[in-house]
């Protein structure tokens, strides 16, 4: 499971929010200055994204002297992942889903009752 600490998440948010964006992805700079409040230095961020690349969060390309940063995935499909790493941590998969089926909001269950029935008829046609 890829877990992310606090200052990788707030990088690949800022990933994540710029994509769809830049074709070439985003610059150690550019990210930097994406989080300025931060105060964070140049080379902090660059190992970072370094290490964000090494667990397969990113990808990366050289854009001239600079390598250019992009998420792998969707924030969507991870997070979507790290709940199916969730699933396999538990005793029982099906006690985990029931469990978290009815935590959740009226609206989020319709949303997750419309996806399910769309699978469904996905896997009849």
């Amino acid at each position: 499971m890829t877990r992310l600490g606090d200052l990788e998440r707030a990088v690949m948010d800022v990933l994540w929010d710029r994509f769809p964006g830049p074709a070439a992805g985003l610059t150690v700079r550019e990210v930097a200055e994406a989080l300025s409040e931060r105060e964070l230095a140049y080379t902090t961020v660059m190992t970072v994204l370094d290490r964000l690349a090494g667990k397969g969060m990113v990808e990366r390309e050289r854009t001239g002297r600079a390598w250019s940063y992009r998420p792998a995935a969707s924030r969507e499909a991870h997070i979507a992942k790290l709940m199916l790493d969730a699933l396999d941590l538990a005793g029982s998969r099906e006690s985990a889903l029931v469990r978290f089926a009815r935590s959740v909001t009226g609206t989020e269950a319709e949303v997750l009752r419309a996806a399910l029935t769309d699978e469904a008829s996905d896997r009849k046609g």
